[in-house]
């Protein structure tokens, strides 16, 4: 790979700066799909059936139309950061969750065939924060230990 530098580059290519804007990290991904979620709080969206049940290929293929999935892959701005569709493991994948953490998310287990964008934005944001570590590990970098 040559490496040039932006003054290069704009003598071959048109350069603008959205171009250089920094990939969303996993927090903002995951609080940009909360708040798409929590500002249409009362809708209904479809539940995944079974995804624990599922050998890891069907599960990442697993999609339901009007899903929690789907409210983020109709975002622009998530789509433009990477997000390429609305299945299970692409979400798995574009917003670093666990099995466990998506199933808690989407799976109709907890919730029935429907659920409130309501609820799956507080999910979401459940996952945010799963990611800190146990009680121990929030008490030591609360108190500087």
């Amino acid at each position: 790979m040559k490496h040039q530098s932006l003054e290069q580059l704009r003598t071959i290519a048109e350069v603008s700066p959205d171009d250089l804007r920094p990939a969303l990290t996993r927090s903002e991904r995951l609080q940009r799909w909360a708040e798409l979620l929590e500002r249409q709080r009362d809708r209904r969206l479809a539940t995944l059936h079974g995804t624990e049940y599922q050998p890891p290929d069907r599960r990442a293929e697993m999609r339901s139309a009007d899903s929690p999935l789907t409210i983020a892959f109709e975002d622009p701005i998530l789509r433009a950061d990477g997000l390429g569709n609305d299945t299970y493991g692409e979400a798995k994948r574009y917003f670093e969750l666990s099995d466990w953490q998506l199933h808690e998310i989407v799976c109709y287990c907890h919730l029935g065939e429907t659920m409130s964008a309501g609820s799956a934005a507080k999910r979401v944001r459940s996952a945010m924060n799963a990611g800190r570590g146990g009680l121990f590990a929030r008490l030591r970098e609360a108190f500087g230990g």
